[in-house]
């Protein structure tokens, strides 16, 4: 008997449950009826004619509704929407008006009737809910917590909150796809304004995990800046993404990892500058970068180091941004530091020594650049290098060292490179001439620097004739040999084609061609192109300009002019180097050749002082020469000229023994001890011949080395006149062709 009631019991529990389901499925039907006729209605008001597939002439289709097509009278029910209203009832006993539509703009959604589905959205009143869904999800976050009796049940079910919010952002999807940017960003920012004002300390572990309305907030949060993007609003898509970064919305590591790599391409490719962040934001004492490319920087590295943790998947173009964004910011050594500590296996080795090789190569440590390029080379099974034998040939050309290393990586890069790209191959040749140009400098025999300097000009010419495009590296270099090889016409045709590809870009052209005016004497010519080039340039740009000018002022005998010009150069400096002071480290070497830049106009200006006999003027500038490097051949050159005018020949020379030690190969002081010591007698006519020669193996186009070596000729019994002849008739042909400066 007891068993027959517990199955009837059973039996009884199921039709009611049957029957409960069916009513809250029919009240379902009923809402959805009562709004589509209440859309039929707005359209006839509004004379908008739909489709016959528009929600008012259909029932819920298969894949997201219902159907009233011709023969069709049964209503197909979409299960997962249906159990969402269930879900709703069961919570709340009641489907209200609001969460109808929203159901019923999804699946207008679902089946991309983006017009229709944003009229049934737009019907949803969502400011009079915002106070209830944002109590509902505050009170959401503690669910087994003990309530009171003064504790009321939350206004909304979790499930009634998770499907209008998902309205909201279909609202925002649905005028994104009409175009209707601005509108759709201020849609999706309205879902993350609601979930930040409910939950102010962020969104709690212990929230459901797998609840439909974190799945809603994360494509919000993805959503939004993009939104921005589109609406043309820069500051609001910087806003967005530190929004997305900063408050914790518990996405996921991928998604996060997403959000920060598309910020830092924003940050760095939008030409967008970024505004501080907000004060709430910088109140924790957290580090508040100061510019786009420092964010950026600290975004990429993060991704970094996720990569390196195995966090997420490496992506290789993570170091191609970071490459970028450390090199326009002046931090190569920090890119280098990044490349080292990566794993083999996630940058292949030609790659990685190529990179780090260009990291040390622009911070200035070109040996161990030309070191790692070294190592690669020296590897017989490295065949395709063509870039790794170019850089390591031209940092032999730029430092002069290894100069036959460099002429075997610039004839393999040559022989490569035939072929194929005409461009590369010119610069092959370039950089060929230039390093056996190097060369035929500092060889002794005569016929071997004849010969040298001639396979220069041709690999030079060459270079010259492959290019597609004019290069002003290939001109300069081509230009500056035929100028040192006293071919001054065509030199001074190839500097106003430098300077007109240059474009006002650089001064070299400026510099180069008014050297070259100097060496044919047109002395009011090249001033007139300093001045021209003045013009056109900035003022923290003008040093070297100015300094020329002076130069050519000195040339002219003007020196009262001169020392204007040297005074107001120093001013610009003095006020240049302040502002130095408090800019950032990508004017770093700029800083240090304004340095050295100032030395060198104070032992210009300490000469112009000698040649007027103020010799205390004289002091005071190798004194400030002296504060800015006390270890300078220069300044040591200018005290030996300064105690030589004042007849103090002694003094003299032990200054420029003291620039000898210093720097052996400074060929002004190799000449001036020679004369000192031709004067003073005593001394061994051999070692003043070995001084002057040696000064002529550095540079052979020194007409005071040619002079004086000619006179000690015509002093010394044991040689004859015509030695002494063809000295003094060589110092005589480059005096009239040499500048005011040495051209390279």
């Amino acid at each position: 008997m007891g068993k027959c009631q517990v199955v009837c019991c059973s039996m009884r529990a199921r039709s009611w449950i049957s029957k409960r389901k069916f009513r809250i499925r029919e009240k379902l039907r009923k809402m959805s009826k009562c709004i589509c006729s209440s859309r039929e209605q707005l359209k006839v008001e509004d004379d908008i004619s739909y489709s016959s597939e528009s929600l008012a002439t259909r029932d819920y289709s298969a894949s997201g509704g219902y159907s009233s097509r011709p023969g069709e009278n049964e209503t197909k029910v979409d299960n997962s929407n249906i159990e969402e209203a269930e879900s709703s009832l069961r919570e709340s006993g009641y489907l209200n008006y609001e969460e109808a539509r929203a159901l019923l703009g999804r699946l207008e959604y679902q089946k991309g009737n983006i017009e229709a589905a944003l009229h049934v959205f737009e019907g949803i009143d969502i400011a009079a809910v915002i106070p209830k869904m944002k109590i509902s999800i505050s009170r959401r976050r503690e669910p087994n917590r003990r309530l009171s009796q003064s504790d009321a049940m939350p206004p909304m079910s979790i499930h009634a909150v998770s499907l209008l919010l998902e309205a909201v952002f279909l609202k925002a999807k649905s005028l994104q796809t009409l175009g209707r940017f601005q509108g759709a960003a201020q849609s999706c920012k309205t879902i993350l304004d609601i979930i930040e004002s409910a939950l102010p300390e962020g969104w709690p572990e212990s929230f459901e995990s797998d609840c439909k309305l974190h799945e809603t907030l994360t494509n919000a949060v993805e959503l939004l800046p993009e939104l921005w993007k589109l609406a043309d609003s820069p500051q609001d898509v910087i806003s967005s993404y530190r929004r997305a970064l900063l408050y914790h919305w518990n996405l996921d590591i991928e998604t996060t990892s997403r959000i920060q790599k598309d910020f830092a391409l924003f940050l760095l490719y939008s030409g967008c500058e970024a505004s501080p962040p907000s004060l709430r934001a910088q109140l924790d004492g957290s580090y508040v970068p100061v510019n786009n490319v420092e964010e950026a920087v600290l975004l990429l590295l993060v991704l970094m180091r996720k990569s390196v943790l195995g966090s997420i998947a490496w992506d290789p173009s993570i170091i191609d941004h970071l490459s970028f964004a450390l090199s326009v910011s002046g931090e190569l050594m920090t890119l280098a530091q990044q490349i080292e500590e990566l794993l083999p296996e996630t940058m292949g080795r030609k790659e990685r020594y190529y990179t780090l090789a260009l990291c040390y190569f622009g911070e200035g440590d070109h040996m161990v650049a030309l070191d790692l390029l070294r190592n690669y080379l020296n590897n017989r099974e490295n065949s395709d290098c063509m870039q790794e034998l170019l850089l390591a040939s031209k940092i032999c050309a730029d430092n002069m060292v290894c100069l036959e290393d460099g002429i075997k990586y610039a004839l393999k890069a040559v022989s490569q490179l035939h072929g194929k790209c005409m461009q590369m191959l010119a610069i092959a040749n370039c950089i060929l001439g230039v390093l056996l140009s190097s060369k035929s400098r500092l060889v002794g025999s005569e016929s071997e620097k004849v010969l040298m300097q001639s396979e220069a000009l041709g690999a030079l010419e060459n270079a010259e004739r492959m290019m597609r495009e004019s290069d002003p590296y290939i001109v300069l270099n081509l230009c500056l040999e035929y100028a040192e090889q006293r071919k001054l016409s065509i030199a001074f045709y190839h500097a106003k084609k430098l300077v007109t590809l240059e474009g006002g870009s650089s001064v070299t052209g400026y510099i180069l061609l008014a050297r070259i005016l100097s060496a044919q004497k047109n002395f009011l010519g090249a001033e007139n192109v300093i001045d021209a080039a003045i013009g056109q340039s900035g003022k923290w740009d003008q040093g070297e300009l100015l300094r020329t000018k002076a130069k050519l002022r000195m040339a002219q005998g003007k020196l009262k002019k001169a020392v204007e010009t040297y005074t107001f150069l120093l001013a610009v400096l003095q006020v240049q180097n302040k502002n130095l002071g408090i800019a950032n480290k990508v004017v770093k070497n700029k800083g240090n050749h304004d340095r050295r830049l100032e030395m060198e106009i104070w032992h210009d200006l300490a000469n112009v002082y000698t040649a007027l006999s103020q010799w205390r003027d004289a002091e005071v500038c190798l004194a400030k020469s002296q504060a800015i490097n006390p270890y300078s051949a220069s300044r040591w050159h200018s005290t030996g000229l300064l105690f030589e005018a004042r007849g103090l020949h002694q003094e003299a020379l032990k200054s420029f023994r003291k620039a000898l030690d210093i720097d052996l190969k400074h060929v002004p002081s190799l000449i001036c001890t020679a004369r000192v010591m031709r004067q003073l007698g005593g001394q061994s006519s051999s070692i003043v011949r070995s001084l002057l020669t040696d000064a002529l193996r550095l540079d052979r186009t020194n007409s005071s080395a040619w002079h004086n070596l000619g006179l000690l000729y015509k002093a010394d019994l044991g040689t004859s006149a015509r030695e002494a002849a063809e000295c003094f008739q060589a110092a005589a042909f480059l005096e009239e062709s040499s500048p005011i400066e040495p051209f390279r």
